[in-house]
């Protein structure tokens, strides 16, 4: 079976373990603004995952890496958002894309509610970073992303309170917070990797 029918089996499972549904949001009445993710994943034997770095001059997450996204246009759905963040992001043209299925939305300690939306696209397109948002962009091996020996949990105090995080390192590289969340996420639903 290929990547994509291998996904959708996976996404319409239960999950192996609970999801993480996120932060709570204090100050905000749990409303939280909608943003949705594009979980991108080369169609090769061994899978990758596309991520960005973020612009150092970014007024939140600077210099954070991350999925392409961002958050919702009115009337706009979480597919639509993140095609359209990853054309704008990576030049990702939506026509590539082979949307799977969406994880449950996470929130995040900065009062967003993100939909992953779990994608397959074909291997080596030539992408190209943004460059006023995102420095660069990169693809990361599924299997060690999703590998729960990579995800390690950590903690520090924000808002005056301590929360627990995830981090994964990979290449000298830091993903942590809401998109190793999401990782975490993704290999709780994809128990087949």
């Amino acid at each position: 079976m290929n990547l994509a029918g291998r996904l959708r089996l996976a996404l319409a499972a239960p999950p192996a373990q609970p999801l993480l549904a996120g932060d709570l949001i204090e100050g905000t009445d749990g409303n939280a603004v909608a943003a949705a993710v594009l979980i991108a994943l080369t169609d090769r034997d061994e899978p990758g995952v596309v991520l960005t770095v973020r612009r150092e001059h970014m007024r939140t997450h600077a210099g954070q890496i991350a999925f392409p996204g961002g958050r919702l246009d009115l009337g706009e759905s979480a597919v639509e958002a993140a095609l359209c963040e990853a054309r704008e992001e990576v030049g990702l043209e939506p026509s590539l894309v082979q949307v799977i299925g969406q994880l449950q939305p996470y929130r995040t300690v900065t009062a967003f509610a993100v939909t992953p939306v779990v994608a397959v696209i074909p291997p080596d397109l030539p992408l190209v970073a943004q460059d006023s948002e995102v420095a660069e962009w990169f693809e990361a091996p599924l299997a060690y992303l999703i590998d729960p020996a990579k995800q390690r949990l950590e903690a520090a105090m924000f808002r005056g309170r301590e929360r627990d995080y995830y981090v994964i390192e990979w290449n000298g590289r830091r993903i942590w917070g809401a998109t190793a969340a999401m990782l975490v996420n993704l290999s709780r639903q994809l128990e087949w990797a």
